[in-house]
C-alpha cells in the first residue's frame, strides 16, 4: 500500500512539476518574446478605440563583426486629433498643438479643419514626441485628443534605401511593403493586430500545444541583410562624387562575396531619404540595380574569353591576327582605336580591350555554342531576393546574323540588368560557378529562433581551369596595363575589365559620343572575398571609363582590404 502511496503521490509531483514548467515557458514567451506586444496594448490607454497601433517587424543591416544596426524599425509618439463640434478658442488651440507639434501646422489649415463642425474627429498632427505629446495631453484642452502613434523610421536616411523599401498605404487601406525588402518580406514583417487584444491570462492558459512556437511566431519576425552599412556608406559617397563631377544621368555599384553571393553594399545615386519623400520622383523609389538593363560594353569580354577556353577552342597561348577592322554581314566592326595589332595572343584582347578578337573568338565558337553560354549566364533571373527583377534582352542570339554574336562578344546588342552581370561576372572569381545574389541571411523569428535562409543553389557554367586562366589575364591587366600598372598593389592581386559602350539612340543606332561607362573587378584574384561591379550612365566630358570609374574602384579595394583585414596574397619577397 506505501509503495502505491509513494507511486501516486510521485506522479501528483511530476504532473504538478510539468504544469509548473508549462506556465515558466509561457509566460516567457508572453513577456519576453512578445513584451512589446503588451507594451503596445498598455499604450491604448491614450488611443481612441477604433485605432490600432502600427506594429511591424524591423529590418537590420549587420556590421562586419556580427553586430546588428537597425536599417528600419518603429518609433513610438503621439498624433493629434481635434474635434471641431467641441472647439471653443481654434486659434487658442491652434497655439497649443504648434508648440509641441515636430512638424509645422499650417494655421490656415487647422482653422478650416475646425471649422468642420459637422465633423467630430479630424487629425491634424503627427509624429509628436513623447514628452510633447503627454505636456498637451495634461492640459486637458476641449476638443483636443492626443493619441497614441507608431510610424515607420529609416535611421541611414537614404542608406540603402532603394534595397530596404518604403511602407505605405499603397492601393489599400493597409499599411504594407510597397518597394525593396519591405515588400519582398512583407509576409514576414507584418504583424497580425488581434493578439493585442486577448486577455493576458486568457492566453497564458490557451494553446498549451503551443507552447513554444505558435503559427504566428513561426513567420513573423524581423529580416537581418547582408548590408555592411559602413561599406554601404562608403560605396554611396563614391558614386555620388562620380555622378556629381561627370554630371552623368544615374551611378551604380554593388559589391558582392563571389563565393556566397552575399550582397555587401547596393547603392545607385541619385536616390531618396526614406524618412521624407516629399516631392521624390516615383521613378527613385524602384531600384536600377534589378529593374534595369543596360548595355554593359567590355567587360564582357571576359566571358567571351571564358567560353572560348571553356570550350576548348581556344588556349591561353592561342594567337590571331587583328587587323583593325572587320567587314561582317554588311556591318563594320573595330577597335577602339580602328587600329590592327597583328598576329597577338589572347591576353591581349583584355589587355588593350579587341573588340575584333572578341569577335574573333564569337566565330570560334559558332552561333550555337555562343548562344548556348550566353544564355546559361544571362537566360533567367538572378532570383535575388527584391521585387520586381528584369529580364536581360538577348534576342539578337536568336538571329543567324553573325554580327549579332560578334557585336555581344563585347556587350553591345544585348543588355542586363547589373545584379545579372555580377553574377555572371563572380563565376569568373568562384571557379566557373554562379550564385544566387541576396540580400537577406536570415530571418529573426518572434519566437525567438533565428532562421538562416538558404542560399546554396549554384549553376556551373565554366571549368574551374578557364575561370581561373581568364582570372590569371585579368590580374596581368591590373598589374600591367591599367593607369600602366600605377595601381598595382605589392600584397594584393586583383583582377579587372573596364567597359565603355556606345548608348543607344531613338532610331535603334548608337550615340557616337554618349556613353555607359563599366568597371569590374574581385581581390584576391585567385581566392576572392569581394567582386565590385560600378557603372556610371552616361557621363558628360569623358570618354572612357578607365577615366571616371578607376579611382573610384582603387578606393573601393583598400577600403575593403583594410576594413576586413583582408590577408595579402603575394609573397614580397619574391616580388
Amino acid at each position: 500500500m506505501r509503495s502505491q502511496f509513494r507511486f501516486r503521490l510521485r506522479l501528483i509531483l511530476v504532473l504538478l512539476l510539468l504544469v509548473a514548467v508549462t506556465i515558466f515557458v509561457r509566460l516567457y514567451f508572453l513577456q519576453i518574446i512578445r513584451g512589446d506586444d503588451y507594451s503596445q496594448k498598455a499604450d491604448r490607454q491614450f488611443a481612441s478605440s477604433g485605432s490600432g497601433l502600427f506594429d511591424r517587424g524591423s529590418i537590420y543591416y549587420t556590421l562586419q563583426d556580427g553586430t546588428l544596426i537597425s536599417a528600419a524599425t518603429l518609433e513610438t509618439g503621439f498624433l493629434v486629433a481635434i474635434n471641431p463640434q467641441t472647439i471653443e478658442n481654434p486659434e487658442m488651440v491652434y497655439r497649443a498643438i504648434a508648440a509641441v507639434a515636430s512638424s509645422t501646422l499650417s494655421y490656415d489649415d487647422f482653422l478650416v479643419a475646425a471649422a468642420k463642425k459637422s465633423q467630430v474627429y479630424i487629425e491634424v498632427a503627427h509624429h509628436l514626441s513623447d514628452a510633447g505629446g503627454k505636456s498637451l495631453a495634461a492640459q486637458k484642452i476641449p476638443g483636443v485628443q492626443v493619441l497614441r502613434e507608431r510610424w515607420r523610421v529609416y535611421p541611414g536616411g537614404d542608406l540603402a534605401a532603394q534595397s530596404i523599401g518604403i511602407v505605405s498605404y499603397g492601393n489599400g487601406n493597409t499599411l504594407a511593403g510597397q518597394t525593396g525588402l519591405e515588400a519582398e518580406y512583407d509576409s514576414v514583417l507584418s504583424r497580425s493586430s488581434d493578439a493585442l487584444y486577448k486577455n493576458f491570462f486568457a492566453e497564458l492558459f490557451s494553446n498549451v500545444g503551443d507552447v513554444l512556437v505558435n503559427a504566428r511566431d513561426a513567420h513573423e519576425g524581423d529580416v537581418i541583410t547582408t548590408i555592411e552599412p559602413q561599406v554601404q556608406t562608403r560605396l554611396n559617397e563614391d558614386l555620388a562624387k562620380v555622378n556629381k563631377q561627370y554630371s552623368s544621368k544615374e551611378s551604380g555599384g554593388i559589391i558582392m562575396d563571389p563565393a556566397t553571393g552575399a550582397i555587401i553594399a547596393f547603392a545607385t545615386y541619385p536616390s531618396y531619404d526614406a524618412n521624407d519623400r516629399t516631392g521624390v520622383n516615383p521613378k527613385l523609389l524602384g531600384n536600377p540595380l534589378v529593374e534595369h538593363v543596360y548595355e554593359f560594353g567590355s567587360i564582357m569580354k571576359p566571358l567571351t574569353m571564358a567560353a572560348g577556353l571553356d570550350a576548348g577552342v581556344i588556349t591561353p597561348t592561342t594567337t590571331y591576327n587583328d587587323v583593325g577592322c572587320i567587314h561582317v554581314d554588311q556591318s563594320t566592326i573595330c577597335n577602339w582605336d580602328l587600329k590592327g595589332r597583328g598576329v597577338i595572343p589572347m591576353q591581349q584582347i583584355l589587355s588593350q580591350s579587341l573588340n575584333v578578337g572578341a569577335s574573333w573568338i564569337a566565330t570560334k565558337l559558332g552561333p550555337d555554342k555562343f548562344r548556348s553560354y550566353f544564355t546559361n549566364l544571362f537566360g533567367q533571373k538572378t532570383g535575388i531576393d527584391l521585387p520586381a527583377e528584369g529580364r536581360a534582352l538577348l534576342g539578337n542570339l536568336k538571329s543567324p546574323r553573325e554580327v549579332e554574336y560578334d557585336t555581344a562578344s563585347f556587350g553591345q546588342g544585348i543588355a542586363e540588368t547589373p545584379v545579372q552581370m555580377i553574377r555572371a561576372l563572380g563565376a569568373l572569381a568562384n571557379g566557373g560557378v554562379m550564385v544566387q545574389p541576396h540580400l537577406v541571411s536570415a530571418i529573426r523569428l518572434n519566437s525567438g529562433i533565428t532562421r538562416t535562409l538558404d542560399w546554396s543553389a549554384t549553376q556551373h557554367v565554366f571549368s574551374k581551369e578557364a575561370a581561373r586562366e581568364v582570372s590569371t589575364m585579368l590580374t596581368h591587366v591590373f598589374d600591367n596595363e591599367l593607369a600602366h600598372g600605377a595601381d598595382k598593389i605589392p600584397t594584393t592581386s586583383v583582377a579587372v575589365k573596364t567597359g565603355t559602350a556606345q548608348l543607344t539612340n531613338d532610331t535603334g543606332g548608337y550615340h557616337k559620343d554618349r556613353f555607359l561607362h563599366s568597371f569590374m573587378g574581385y581581390f584576391p584574384s585567385y581566392a576572392p572575398r569581394f567582386i565590385i561591379l560600378l557603372y556610371t550612365n552616361d557621363p558628360k566630358g569623358v570618354e572612357y571609363s578607365s577615366e571616371t570609374l578607376t579611382s573610384t574602384y582603387i578606393d573601393l579595394v583598400h577600403f575593403l582590404i583594410d576594413y576586413y583585414n583582408i590577408t595579402p596574397d603575394r609573397n614580397l619577397s619574391i616580388q
